[in-house]
């Protein structure tokens, strides 16, 4: 038999190793300017173009480099960092393993432009998929210019493969920002299709961070800091009350080098005990200086995780320095996450019930049924604000869980309206968060399309009143028995098809601001406004672009009353529209819909009026899909008259 092993030739090796190295184009930016920093670069600017598909360029002040090493540093396994195998367990350079360049020369067109001090002339470098295509002294600046055009021009399935242009953005933000964090030393800048986004001058780490997330941020911090004979840890924590349900500004440093460790973000999670409501995420930008010799940083082609030789010793220090600062600054708790920050009356935007008699009945909505589908007018508000309460249960001050409270206070109308069934209830509010986002397979009963709506003789006389338990269930009468609505799922239902009617038809009217207001937020966080602010702006918010990362608020909704804290609202919305892209995949405009139904969804707690609640149900039966909310979870659950008499039955003896 023929041989059939053979070696591969140089380029594709080079491109089949690139794939560990360069993944996107984010990987070759975080190459590049680590490389800046170890040449002892004070400045450093990045340009980017089309994400970075079409120009990654990383200009420094570096030390630069001579013809020759200019050269070399395109050769795989080629670096001046170390030069044995021990120097990999004293490393204090951010790289080292002499594959960024070679990887990336494999896979783009690189243009290479650099000059040592001591030098009279520079050297241009083109180098095309591997191959050298000119190298030749020229006139340039001390330092070093990488241009990288074209990533992925030879690979094309890995360029298949990137995603859009604003994800990938801020893929290279987020790269960006760790470098920055990690050096608040050098001045840094990025631009992005010409638009200077960041501009970052060498300065303190707490002006840095502002520099980075914003203004908003400097409220929100709590210094840290911790000496000890093994380690030194210092940088900043949030507040508690500034947590947010996805992961967001958490980095973790060792050495200056950005890190990524599950074990001790749970060290940091658990620092602050019952501080944080579950599925929340702190923010932290924590630094950990150690000896090089107590780690090993060569674990992992990127260096994003590395080992230590003592990690439970590690994990015990920083969630004692975490405990530490938090206690020192009396830190305390404030669990109303679900609080709803943008409407004082969420029933601003329900029609008004009707009050004329129905076409066929005589009763209207007060017969017991609902009219769907019908529009009504109203300015009924006696709900007013969102409830807000502290402590470990989602029940507001005075009330009780069902099963805590075995009798309730409005015992009479529940015995006029029906029976309430208080084991289902135990197994609804057990948990104590009405609010977690879960999906629920939806059982046969809620695809049946005969709920009882129909005329009833019965009800003419003696309309029904609606009844409020715990103020988070509503009690309605059908012909067939009762059904049991849980008011926020509702509300979002009902907000959910009318902001994707509104996207569609984009004629929602918009309240001018009496004063504007001025927002500023991170880079990613821009970043992502900026991709679905049209959509945004067409649900009746009247957002605009100030420069960099700041926006001028100049109207909401006109069905949506202001705060006064758009910072805030705004925040949370993105911060929704992110949750629902980890958790659901969806399309832009179906997530900014839910993302929007959520946030303004009347929230456990909320006290109602007859009528908010009779509106409630008159909307949610006119709803396409009534019988779910947005994230999958039943709106609604039916009591049939027979099985509520079985209850009743005689036993037997």
């Amino acid at each position: 038999m023929s041989d059939i092993i053979q070696l591969l030739p140089d380029n594709i090796a080079n491109q089949i190793a690139a794939g560990e190295v360069i993944q996107r184009p984010a990987s070759a930016v975080k190459e590049l300017l680590e490389n800046a920093i170890d040449a002892g670069a004070t400045r450093i600017e990045l340009i980017i173009k089309d994400a970075g598909k079409t120009l990654i360029q990383v200009v420094d002040n570096g030390c630069g480099m001579s013809s020759t090493d200019a050269r070399l540093s395109f050769e795989r396994h080629a670096t001046s960092k170390i030069t044995n195998a021990n120097d990999l367990f004293s490393i204090n350079t951010l790289g080292f393993r002499g594959e960024a360049l070679a990887s990336i020369a494999a896979i783009a067109q690189v243009e290479l432009k650099t000059k040592q001090q001591t030098a009279e002339l520079g050297t241009q470098l083109i180098i095309e998929g591997s191959t050298v295509k000119m190298q030749e002294p020229c006139q340039c600046n001390n330092g070093t210019s990488f241009a990288i055009k074209n990533l992925f021009y030879n690979v094309p399935a890995r360029r298949k493969f990137l995603k859009s242009n604003a994800v990938e953005t801020r893929h290279i933000i987020d790269e960006f920002q760790r470098v920055a964090l990690a050096n608040p030393k050098i001045y840094f800048s990025l631009h992005n299709n010409n638009i200077p986004v960041f501009q970052l001058p060498a300065s303190n780490l707490r002006k840095r961070i502002i520099g980075l997330l914003g203004h908003s941020f400097n409220d929100r911090l709590v210094s840290l800091e911790e000496d000890t004979d093994f380690l030194r840890i210092y940088g900043f924590i949030g507040k508690p009350q500034f947590a947010r349900k996805t992961r967001g500004e958490q980095f973790l440093f060792v050495n200056e080098r950005f890190i990524k460790s599950a074990y001790l973000n749970h060290a940091i999670v658990k620092a602050y005990n019952e501080l944080l409501q579950p599925k929340t995420y702190p923010l932290y930008i924590i630094y950990m200086d150690i000896d090089p010799a107590r780690i090993d940083v060569n674990v992992h082609p990127t260096k994003q995780e590395i080992k230590f030789d003592d990690e439970k010793l590690v994990y015990a220090f920083i969630q004692a320095a975490v405990k530490r600062a938090l206690g020192k600054h009396s830190l305390t708790p404030s669990l109303d996450f679900d609080r709803d920050i943008n409407l004082t009356n969420p029933f601003n935007s329900f029609p008004k019930p009707s009050t004329k008699m129905g076409a066929e009945d005589g009763k209207g909505l007060s017969a017991g049924k609902t009219t769907a589908g019908k529009s009504h007018n109203s300015n009924n508000s006696s709900g007013g604000g969102s409830a807000k309460w502290t402590g470990s249960s989602n029940f507001p001050s005075g009330e009780q869980p069902a099963w805590k409270k075995r009798v309730p206070d409005n015992w009479e109308e529940l015995y006029k309206t029906g029976v309430v069934d208080f084991p289902k209830a135990e197994r609804e509010t057990k948990n104590g968060d009405f609010s977690t986002e879960e999906t629920i397979t939806i059982q046969s009963d809620f695809s049946q399309p005969n709920l009882g709506f129909e005329d009833n003789d019965d009800y003419q006389d003696t309309p029904f009143i609606p009844v409020q338990l715990h103020h988070c269930y509503i009690v309605w009468q059908i012909k067939s028995g009762f059904i049991l609505l849980q008011q926020q799922l509702v509300h979002e239902r009902i907000l959910f098809e009318n902001y994707l009617n509104a996207l569609d038809r984009a004629q929602v009217s918009t309240q001018k601001l009496l004063f504007p207001q001025t927002i500023e937020l991170t880079g990613a966080d821009a970043d992502l406004l900026k991709e679905i602010l049209p959509d945004i702006n067409a649900l009746g918010y009247d957002v605009q672009e100030f420069g960099q990362n700041t926006f001028v608020v100049h109207g909401a909704p006109s069905d949506v009353k202001s705060t006064g804290d758009e910072q805030q609202v705004i925040e949370s919305l993105i911060e929704q529209f992110k949750l629902n892209l980890q958790a659901f995949k969806l399309d832009k405009r179906t997530n900014l819909a839910k993302a929007m139904a959520r946030k303004n969804a009347i929230k456990i707690g909320q006290k109602l009026s007859v009528e908010e609640m009779r509106t409630l149900v008159d909307q949610l039966f006119g709803c396409e899909t009534p019988y779910i909310s947005p994230s999958g979870r039943p709106t609604f659950t039916t009591y049939p008259l027979a099985e509520i008499a079985k209850q009743f039955e005689r036993k037997n003896g």
